[in-house]
């Protein structure tokens, strides 16, 4: 579908639900005159079809019969200066769910249509209002939960990727074309592209790209959360722990063994890190299927966590210590592990020490705590934020953090180190010409300069509806 033969589209573009007020989105060629068919304004001479783009006018919305549903605001937007690039209407009417849906109703009636889930934002993508990758940040921007993923979505959807990549796209498009060059010449064996300053761009290109690719690490952990798997033994106050981080009854807190048979997930955001807590089934040599079921999953998380938090009972040490030990550190693996005395309240000082001489050789951190009485839990989160080693997200850091563009940029990365491995090896210039265009679609496909429509069906149906 082309941006010229679009229908009109119409969605409610704020929160579901009752509000204070709600926001009911148009757009389309017969925008206006679609809502000019429902609309009075209360100044007679105020034509809604004549309206001022950028300007709102005050009026009321009756249905056919002259029932007054409600006093509304209705803004104008005017093509090409909307967010869609098309003519665009916003009515602000009170929140009411009845009002809501009886506006949508009518203007279904004057001949707009629903609106697909992101489908206002694709048509700004088609519109040329923004790239794809802009169009992408939209998305995370209304997803944000903390200030470094709202930094991050905000520097992306204001095109500063797009904009290195741009750069990107053409210092390789200048030597492509002088490689390319050569190959009408071949006969003659002229070289218009100098070698060495194609390996010194291929070089500084594939630092970039590398820099790029590399900061994925750091956006997918503040866009999706740290992920931290809580594991131990059965009983050892995992799910207390689990509460009091979270400060809610998320997990069910009991004395009887194995009370935990699945994988239990929550988030949390400290100091503007997003961690994404795993309260596991405790691990211990059990016959039961079910709770087999769940320590094999508990195995799982540990692999896929960033962070592991060992918790062990501080007045009763594991019989199988060894046992457990070797499996927590074999899954765990390259993970920084944080060792956690859970019910320190119960136990003396003596006792306290013994502990400590048992794991003087344990070079990770060890926190003593209390779950249930909140003891040193503070300490907890402080070295939790250490082990995440998230750096500062300031105002126009690039950070990656969508898995499509870290795809894109691997597979751009793997090109131009052919590109580079090609030039020392001295293979001809349609192989490098063929290696460097391979480099440019990856980047384009980010930006949407290349793409297909499956891409972007399933880029913007994760859309929320009215945007």
């Amino acid at each position: 579908m082309t941006p010229t033969s679009q229908s009109t589209i119409c969605a409610i573009a704020t929160a579901p639900g009752t509000g204070g007020i709600a926001v009911i989105r148009v757009s389309g060629t017969e925008a206006l005159a679609a809502v000019s068919t429902l609309y009075t304004p209360r100044r007679k001479s105020a034509d809604l079809l004549h309206q001022a783009p950028y300007t709102v006018s005050y009026g009321t919305i009756r249905s056919s019969d002259g029932e007054l549903i409600d006093d509304v605001l209705v803004t104008v937007f005017k093509a090409p200066q909307s967010y869609t690039g098309e003519d665009t209407v916003e009515i602000s009417c009170h929140g009411s769910v009845y009002i809501q849906q009886k506006l949508l109703r009518m203007l279904l009636d004057a001949g707009c249509r629903l609106a697909l889930p992101g489908e206002f934002t694709q048509r700004a993508f088609l519109n040329g209002r923004m790239d794809l990758s802009q169009a992408e940040a939209v998305a995370d921007l209304i997803a944000s939960q903390s200030e470094s993923t709202h930094r991050m979505a905000m520097h992306q959807m204001r095109g500063g990727f797009a904009e290195e990549l741009k750069e990107l796209r053409t210092r390789l498009l200048d030597f492509v074309s002088l490689i390319e060059l050569e190959l009408d010449f071949s006969e003659e064996e002229v070289e218009f592209a100098n070698r060495t300053h194609l390996k010194t761009l291929v070089d500084s290109i594939d630092e970039h790209i590398t820099r790029m690719a590399d900061s994925f690490r750091v956006g997918n952990a503040l866009k999706n959360g740290i992920p931290v798997a809580l594991v131990g033994e059965t009983n050892v106050g995992k799910s207390t722990l689990l509460n009091v981080l979270l400060n809610e009854d998320r997990a069910i807190v009991s004395d009887i063994h194995g009370t935990t048979r699945d994988v239990i997930e929550d988030s949390i955001t400290l100091r503007g890190v997003h961690f994404r807590f795993i309260d596991t089934a405790g691990i211990r040599k059990t016959s039961d299927t079910i709770e087999s079921m769940g320590i094999e999953r508990t195995f799982r998380k540990i692999e896929q966590a960033s962070i592991v938090l060992w918790i062990m009972d501080a007045t009763a040490l594991s019989e199988h210590m060894e046992w457990l030990t070797e499996k927590i550190h074999r899954k765990a693996e390259g993970k920084k592990i944080i060792l956690v005395f859970n019910k320190i309240d119960k136990i003396t000082g003596e006792e306290r020490e013994v502990l400590d001489q048992l794991f003087a050789n344990y070079e990770g951190e060890r926190i003593y705590i209390s779950a249930r009485n909140k003891i040193n839990t503070h300490q907890l989160e402080e070295a939790l934020l250490k082990a995440s080693q998230m750096p500062e997200i300031h105002p126009g850091d690039l950070v990656v953090s969508n898995i499509r563009h870290y795809e894109a940029l691997t597979n751009a990365q793997a090109a131009i180190r052919r590109v580079g491995e090609g030039i020392e090896s001295g293979i001809s210039s349609d192989f490098l010409s063929q290696d460097i265009r391979e480099c440019m679609f990856h980047l384009g496909t980010i930006t949407g300069q290349i793409s297909n429509d499956e891409i972007l069906g399933n880029i913007f149906s994760k859309f929320c509806i009215g945007k």
